[in-house]
């Protein structure tokens, strides 16, 4: 019967082999034995050769540098020999001729002074790259490591995010870690909390939604999640505002244009990738609800206000309703090799995205694939009830086109509770789609109404590829 063996460590300094056969393991004590200096070599050579991988585009620059210093022998060589030539001393002689292994063969010396030549150049070259490299990799990580996924990110496709507030958030800090070629396109139509009061006291448009992907697009998230989403107390006179938001406020000032001042905090914040608003005039959302049981119906304004109103969302609409489009973000879903709408608010952000008149055309337009990623919960006042298809279907009517090539939805709702006021937005077989559905586990386990960023996107490149090769 074969066992299976789990090695852990002991205080004592020996290693206890946990074998597990059926419901039963035995613990055996045996010495470590020290690893032999062979299989030490065979590690470090191993670790070497990463630098060699593709890639990496080392391999380019050790080969110039190897040509480079054969011309530099060659000519050195040269002078050599015409030294070795016409010298008087005999001792001269005697050293040259012992310095060039003259005594050896010339094919074993090929291989010794080649290979020395080589291992200088390889060494060079690596530990170059550590010393200039070392101070910008993250602690932990091997510059090797952060080379090939600098490079690996660099590489990948070109993503378009639509949405905004923590659906964004959480796809994008997924996004990030396979590609660095990003472009979040987020809704100016936020007036509520801090981004509301700064734009009726300033007139500036709502950074609410532009903090939340910048921070996500860091590389530090975590540390600056708390700090951009820290909030002035009222005593200090600045009414609950987020430091994020004044940050990226006082960034439009400094710089003279809001959109500059995006751009240039995304740059101190070093983010991978860009953040865009999908428009810079000032815009607000409109909704028409119908009344449940009275089947009365009301306009509601402004964004802020429409979950708050009774009844079920029949449209909404952007006032003025043809703002003009930030130019970069259409250049940005023209030019793009991916386009990922959701997961977020149906209406309060998705479609307050899609309908900026030229955003719409511009998706229409793009060659690009587009997935939608649907919620995992219902939004209360917003998506009561909804299904995944009531969801692609909202947007596809707004928008009067059939938009997506592929839908990703959640599939587990066993075994987790959900408060009393949200549902799980299900997939339902007997509704009929006319799109490919693809259901995977997206729910995140510390959180379970939000998406799982490492699942979500793996789910997502790995689709991607797997349609285009």
């Amino acid at each position: 019967m074969k066992k299976a063996f789990k090695a852990s460590r002991i205080y004592s300094g020996e290693w206890r082999f946990d074998a597990f056969i059926k419901a039963c393991y035995i613990v055996p004590t045996m010495k470590l034995k020290e690893t032999s200096w062979l299989n030490q070599i065979f590690g470090w050579l191993k670790k070497q050769l990463k630098w060699l991988g593709p890639g990496l585009g080392m391999k380019r620059w050790m080969a110039l540098m190897v040509i480079g210093t054969a011309i530099l022998g060659l000519g050195l060589s040269v002078l050599v020999l015409d030294i070795y030539r016409n010298a008087s001393e005999h001792w001269f002689v005697e050293v040259l001729g012992w310095l060039s292994l003259r005594f050896l063969p010339r094919w074993v010396r090929f291989i010794l002074f080649s290979g020395a030549g080589f291992t200088c150049i390889y060494c060079s070259i690596t530990g170059i790259s550590r010393t200039v490299l070392e101070p910008f990799v993250p602690q932990g990580e091997e510059v090797i490591d952060a080379i090939a996924n600098f490079r690996r990110r660099t590489r990948g496709p070109k993503i378009v995010a639509l949405g905004g507030g923590s659906g964004m958030f959480s796809l994008l800090r997924g996004l990030k870690n396979h590609t660095s070629n990003i472009t979040a396109v987020v809704t100016m139509a936020d007036d509520g909390g801090s981004s509301g009061e700064l734009r009726r006291r300033i007139g500036t448009p709502p950074p609410g939604d532009l903090r939340n992907c910048l921070t996500a697009l860091s590389s530090d998230e975590a540390m600056l999640t708390q700090i951009f989403q820290y909030r002035f107390g009222e005593e200090y006179g600045l009414n609950g505002h987020s430091l994020g938001n004044l940050f990226i406020t006082a960034m439009g000032d400094i710089t003279g244009s809001f959109e500059e001042g995006v751009a240039e905090a995304g740059n101190v914040l070093a983010i991978t990738g860009q953040v865009l608003p999908a428009t810079i005039q000032d815009v607000r959302l409109a909704a028409k609800k119908r009344h449940l049981r009275t089947e009365q119906t009301t306009i509601v304004h402004g964004e802020s206000e429409i979950p708050k109103a009774e009844g079920k969302i029949e449209r909404v609409w952007l006032d003025p309703e043809n703002p003009q489009a930030f130019p970069p973000a259409i250049q940005a879903i023209l030019g793009a090799d991916l386009i990922v709408v959701g997961p977020g608010s149906l209406y309060t952000s998705i479609l307050a995205n899609l309908l900026v008149p030229d955003i719409s055309r511009a998706l229409k337009a793009s060659k690009a694939m587009k997935f939608y990623i649907s919620n995992i919960t219902s939004q209360p006042g917003e998506t009561d009830g909804y299904s995944v298809h009531d969801h692609v279907d909202a947007i596809e009517d707004h928008l009067g086109f059939d938009l997506f090539d592929l839908v990703i939805c959640n599939n587990r709702t066993i075994g987790i509770d959900l408060p009393s006021n949200l549902s799980w937005v299900r997939y339902d077989d007997s509704e009929a789609m006319d799109h490919v559905v693809y259901q995977a586990d997206l729910v995140q386990k510390e959180w379970p109404t939000r998406h799982d960023s490492e699942g979500l996107a793996q789910i997502i490149m790995d689709l991607f590829y797997e349609r285009t090769g």
